[in-house]
């Protein structure tokens, strides 16, 4: 194995044609539908204000579901808890973070480390798709930081709490998009120091790692009653994107979001993995909506991940 994590010619013989096929196929499933109830629960969804995490916002909410919400933006926050509380009479409570920063992203851990309500499912949905490179105040590129190191800081830091409660799910929002790292990450240029910059490259790199990082946690949670997931949230109409130029706007406008279906059909996928009967001893999967599939070989390299959790450690000042 090279230094820098890419391993051609063993992912090369370990990619299997069968598996693309079933990609292909799954993408035109319809999610399975979960009729039960989870009242009183309490639902952590981050990114709740729009897109597919204000959609599933409601669906939980529509199911009985307490929230807390970790979004950005204050007022789109206050609407949405109005919005709820006068629709289903459940709560809706919120805190304010940015997950492109460090100091933001261990606030919302060790708050909710902090808080003796059980957590019942968390939903990492927060992401970011940029087209041009940007660097966060800590100087991590800031796709991998939204999508990757954040949702890591949070999970390192409750697992002693949600292993303690012996049941809790994690789902990570992850995407078809880990294959566009179809070798592996470098390891040694996660911020695209070494490389040109691409948005697919960056936004494949980030879930690849998201992907790599739950085997870890996998292995902690076993049979604890904890379960951690990935899903592909379906080809739908999302906000990912808005932070670009004209030019992908009208791209995103005009010729990809006219083939999406709506986000509705990733609310209904994510409400089924945390709360069917059918997920509850199924951990450390990837689920295109709510059909099991295989990801790439990179995305199954327990070595690789060994080294990634301690650079995440590191990278997220988790040492």
């Amino acid at each position: 194995m090279k230094e820098n994590g890419i391993r051609f010619w063993k992912y090369f013989r370990e990619y299997e044609w069968s598996n693309v096929y079933s990609m292909l196929k799954n993408n035109r499933k319809d999610p399975k539908i979960c009729s039960s109830e989870c009242k009183g629960k309490l639902v952590v969804i981050t990114g709740a204000t729009s897109g597919i995490g204000y959609l599933v916002a409601k669906k939980y909410a529509s199911m009985g579901a307490n929230l807390l919400c970790i979004n950005r933006n204050l007022e789109k926050s206050e609407q949405l808890k109005a919005e709820v509380e006068e629709q289903y009479q459940v709560s809706c409570d919120f805190m304010l973070a940015d997950l492109s920063n460090m100091k933001d992203a261990h606030s919302v851990a060790e708050k909710l480390n902090q808080m003796d309500e059980p957590i019942d499912v968390i939903i990492h949905n927060a992401g970011v798709f940029l087209t041009q490179k940007e660097l966060t105040n800590e100087g991590i590129e800031k796709v991998l930081m939204v999508h990757h190191i954040a949702p890591f800081i949070i999970n390192y830091k409750i697992k002693n709490k949600l292993k303690a409660q012996e049941k809790a799910r994690i789902i990570f929002v992850n995407s078809e998009g880990h294959r566009f790292a179809p070798w592996g990450l470098r390891l040694d240029d996660l911020n695209f120091q070494k490389r040109r910059y691409s948005g697919y490259a960056s936004y494949g790199s980030a879930k690849l790692a998201q992907l790599l990082c739950m085997l870890k946690f996998k292995s902690f949670y076993e049979n604890s009653g904890v379960i951690i997931n990935a899903m592909h949230p379906g080809a739908v109409k999302s906000d990912s994107g808005k932070e670009n130029g004209k030019v992908y706007q009208w791209y995103k406008k005009n010729i990809l979001d006219r083939n999406l279906k709506p986000a509705t059909v990733s609310a209904e996928a994510l409400y089924h993995l945390g709360v069917s009967e059918e997920v509850e001893k199924i951990n450390g999967k990837f689920f295109n909506l709510t059909t099991l599939e295989e990801p790439t070989p990179p995305a199954l390299d327990h070595e690789i991940a060994e080294l990634l959790w301690n650079i995440s450690k590191t990278m997220g000042r988790l040492n």
